[in-house]
């Protein structure tokens, strides 16, 4: 990330060096219109396609499944008791210790 700004910071420098205008560039009616119908690309495509995926990942997996269940064992390892892994590899430690017990008991 660091990396991509440091390269913005100097490409704007290259261009001030040659003697370029960023605003006059930017603010002109060309660029504006160009600018424009580019934006309204990235929104079709945003809207239409990949808003509904995101979103769809964000709240059902990310949020539901992964942070979800973070903020359960963070909870878990800050009173002291065993994450839900560390339960499970417990429980499968002691397989076969004792007799087989239905769930309902």
């Amino acid at each position: 990330m660091i990396k991509y700004i440091v390269l913005g910071l100097i490409i704007i420098l290259a261009l001030s060096y040659f003697g370029y205008d960023l605003q006059s560039i930017v603010e002109s009616p060309a660029s504006e219109k160009n600018l424009g119908y580019v934006w309204g690309g990235i929104s079709y495509v945003w809207n239409g396609y990949i808003k509904g995926p995101v979103a769809y990942f964000w709240n059902n997996i990310f949020i539901n499944l992964l942070w979800n269940s973070f903020l359960h064992n963070l909870g878990k390892i800050n009173s002291g008791a065993p994450t839900e892994l560390e339960a499970a590899g417990q429980r499968l430690l002691h397989i076969g210790d004792s007799p087989y017990r239905p769930i309902a008991e």
